[in-house]
C-alpha cells in the first residue's frame, strides 16, 4: 500500500514530508526543475514503504494511506500515480 497526495497540497507544495521520508518517494523537491511548473507534490507509489512518517509533518493535512483517502480526492490517487508514470 501507498500513501498519497491530495487536494489541500495544491498551491501549497510544503516540503516538510520530502524531509521526513526515507525512502525519498515525494517528489517534486525544491531543488527539481518542475518543483514551480507543478500545483503539488507527489509520493511515488512504487517506492513508498507505507510508514506513515509524512503524513503528521504536513502542514494542510493532505496525506493518506490509499484506503483512507477522503472519496471527495479519490481522484488524486491517479494524480500521484500518473506523476510518476509520465516521468519514464
Amino acid at each position: 500500500m501507498s500513501h498519497y497526495i491530495g487536494e489541500t497540497c495544491v498551491g501549497t507544495k510544503d516540503t516538510a514530508c520530502v524531509d521526513v521520508c526515507p525512502v525519498d518517494c515525494i517528489h517534486p523537491t525544491k531543488d527539481e526543475p518542475d518543483f514551480e511548473t507543478e500545483k503539488q507534490l507527489y509520493i511515488d507509489p512504487d517506492t513508498c514503504i507505507d510508514c506513515g512518517l509524512c503524513v503528521d509533518e504536513c502542514p494542510v493535512k493532505a496525506i493518506y494511506p490509499e484506503e483512507d483517502m477522503p472519496e471527495e480526492w479519490q481522484s488524486y490517487i491517479q494524480l500521484n500515480q500518473d506523476y510518476y508514470a509520465n516521468k519514464s
